[in-house]
């Protein structure tokens, strides 16, 4: 029998890393080609990982809420009706090292290094650890070799560095300095004690008490992927927010007109979300820094609109792409959110199907909201919230009158967009809704 490796799928575009949320399997399971092993989640999707063999599990390397990065090792099959002996890829033997600082030939005390958890080590016992830890360890000035690992075989997980962020780790003690008296013996200096270096902490999780009849409801993947992207849209854009009042009575009369006969024609919906997403393509396509992105030492301008639409399930948000969405009509747009909104409701949502979004619009009037402040879809750079579209006494040619008013609030990255573009952004949106009527729209 041959054993095979199973590794860390990309689960989608700028996907570096996913966690293990559920095993499907347990060791001494037999598993066919394609069958489900683990359900994985990332920032942008949960997804099943398959079975690239048939055979049985021999091991489970990594743990359940273990993240790991794209490529690396999470489990271990006995390949059916293969011979020989270990497949090519197989696990890298991982192997514990402690070191301690000599002591001096004058008996001189000398503080020994503490020991040192190793992730993964190659050929040539060079400790490795994960991209993913890697990173995190980099962004928050820690020493790696302090931090206990808690995964296989002693392993540094990401858990273990952002347990080490909000609590802090021990400061490597300075290396044994040997010095040189008159008439004296060289001696080493004793180290010094360690010290322990407070990383920026997270705030920590609040000691809620509960009471008879409380209901505690363990926190999903989706949820966890959620909250994960939000924090870092809120800990890394600063965001801005600007707000636009739009009189939409013309567009409200125009589909009203349209809706039955389209309805009984296509065999969907004619909502008025689909008229406020094609007025937003149309003038990001007039004003593309919008459609940018932050990237360090530079600002991504992308070529296509591919719109992020936010569709909400009783205990998620999703965030589905309509690619290319200046090239389709209003009746293409219209189909795209129908089908993609069924696809989240009924857990038939595809990976890829939510990669790629260059702006996010979001329909927050269908919850009847009238003005909110939307968290951006990191790494895009805005977030425009569609509101409610309601009745309320307007100036119109020197007369008061009811109109159908909607509020659309952009929430922006600061360092991306300035509110001169912004507000030209939003003027043209405005523009191009109010002058929504039978005569100068066509909805094919």
């Amino acid at each position: 029998m041959m054993i095979e490796n199973i590794k860390m799928p990309q689960l989608g575009e700028s996907v570096t890393e996913g966690t293990i949320s559920t095993w499907l399997v347990k060791v001494g399971d037999h598993v066919n080609k394609y069958d489900p092993l683990a359900e994985v989640m990332t920032d942008k999707v949960n997804a099943e990982v398959p079975s690239s063999f048939s055979g049985v599990i021999k091991e489970l390397i990594a743990n359940e809420g273990e993240t790991l990065a794209v490529g690396e090792i999470i489990c271990t099959i006995e390949v059916e009706g293969a011979s020989g002996e270990v497949a090519a890829t197989t696990i890298e033997e991982t192997k514990p090292a402690e070191k301690a600082a000599p002591v001096a030939p004058a008996q001189t005390p000398v503080a020994a290094a503490p020991v040192q958890t190793i992730d993964k080590t190659d050929e040539s016992g060079k400790v490795r650890f994960s991209p993913a830890v890697l990173r995190l360890a980099q962004e928050n000035n820690l020493d790696l070799s302090l931090i206990p690992g808690t995964g296989n075989n002693g392993r540094v997980t990401r858990k273990d560095v952002l347990n080490a962020i909000a609590n802090g780790v021990p400061q490597a003690a300075p290396a044994p300095v040997a010095v040189e008296t008159p008439a004296q013996p060289v001696v080493a200096q004793t180290a010094p004690a360690a010290q322990v270096v407070k990383a920026p902490a997270a705030a920590p999780a609040p000691v809620i008490p509960t009471a008879v009849g409380d209901i505690e409801i363990p926190v999903t993947g989706v949820r966890k992927a959620i909250a994960s992207n939000m924090l870092r849209s809120k800990h890394e854009a600063p965001h801005a927010w600007m707000m636009i009042e739009v009189d939409v009575t013309n567009l409200v009369n125009y589909r009203n007109s349209l809706k039955d006969s389209f309805k009984k024609k296509e065999g969907f919906s004619l909502t008025f979300f689909a008229f406020f997403v094609k007025a937003v393509a149309q003038a990001l396509k007039e004003y593309p820094m919008i459609n940018s992105m932050w990237a360090g030492d530079k600002i991504i301008q992308k070529k296509d609109i591919n719109l992020s639409i936010a569709v909400a399930t009783d205990d998620a948000l999703f965030v589905p792409v309509i690619k290319n969405a200046d090239e389709k009509t209003i009746k293409g747009i219209a189909r795209e959110i129908t089908e993609l909104a069924t696809k989240v409701r009924t857990g038939k949502l595809k990976s890829d199907e939510m990669q790629g979004g260059t702006f996010t619009v979001n329909n927050t009037g269908s919850f009847g909201s009238v003005q909110s402040a939307g968290i951006i879809n990191y790494p895009q750079a805005a977030i425009l919230q569609i509101e409610s579209i309601v009745k309320r006494p307007a100036v119109v040619n020197g007369m008061i009158g009811v109109r159908d008013m909607v509020n659309l609030c952009l929430s922006l990255d600061h360092r991306v967009l300035d509110g001169f573009i912004c507000g030209k952004f939003l003027g043209r949106v405005k523009e191009i809704l109010e002058n929504t009527t039978k005569e100068n729209t066509n909805v094919y």
